[in-house]
């Protein structure tokens, strides 16, 4: 037996957060919009969900239509639903974050209803269309405070890194600075890190020591009732 509504209907959307690193500053991936409202502003990814489709599914989907990236870390972050955030009627979205090193990825492009797709600074970005600011926002302070009880910073580092680059990560992202000292006994003493037995190449000073997160052992640990704590 079929159903029919006889209340109007909010549309949904999902929208994504990706935060891209290049070693230097934290990026974040914007599409511009090709199509009103807000044609030729920018835009997080992001789109309307199908009938049939799975959340995550649309996610990943608009992802890859509209820059072509695929294939990486992605969690939900919140839903947003204020009455005006969309001109075009009632439109609830569900967000979603994504972490990735942009070494691993290749160069974004515009597709579907996207003009242009780019990575921009998060300290340069432009007024976003729709509430995306504010969903960037929540974005980034859910960033800052999970990362210093969940090891996602390594989503955002290359397969080898060394403590310096790992350091560097934390203090943008956080805004705050750490003693190299300290900051390098706290991780080395969680016991979640394999040395590589290399070093860095073309470096403009001494070589360091590069090491790989070793989820498998934090997964261990986590079991056992091991906390990540920065």
């Amino acid at each position: 037996m079929s159903y029919t509504y006889d209340y109007p209907r909010p549309a949904l959307t999902v929208d994504c957060v990706v935060f891209g690193w290049n070693g230097v500053a934290l990026q974040v991936l914007l599409v511009q919009r090709l199509e009103q409202p807000y044609m030729n502003e920018w835009a997080l990814p992001g789109g309307y969900v199908q009938m049939e489709e799975e959340l995550e599914a649309a996610a990943r989907r608009e992802l890859e239509e509209e820059t072509g990236l695929k294939g990486m870390y992605l969690e939900q972050l919140y839903t947003f639903g204020g009455i005006g955030r969309d001109p075009r009627g009632r439109v609830v979205t569900v967000a979603w974050v994504a972490l990735i090193d942009l070494n691993r990825y290749t160069v974004p492009e515009g597709g579907s209803d996207a003009r242009d797709a780019q990575w921009l600074p998060m300290d340069q970005l432009p007024k976003l269309a729709f509430d995306h600011d504010a969903i960037l926002d929540y974005a980034y302070r859910r960033l800052q405070a999970k990362i210093l009880y969940r090891p996602i910073g390594f989503e955002l580092l290359p397969e080898k890194f060394s403590f310096s680059q790992l350091q560097h990560l934390y203090e943008t992202i956080l805004k705050a600075g750490f003693d190299r000292r300290n900051f390098r006994k706290k991780i080395l003493s969680m016991g979640i890190l394999t040395e590589c037995g290399e070093t860095a190449k073309d470096v403009p000073h001494r070589a360091a020591k590069l090491y790989k997160f070793d989820e498998q052992r934090y997964r261990e640990l986590e079991k056992s009732g091991f906390e990540f704590e920065i």
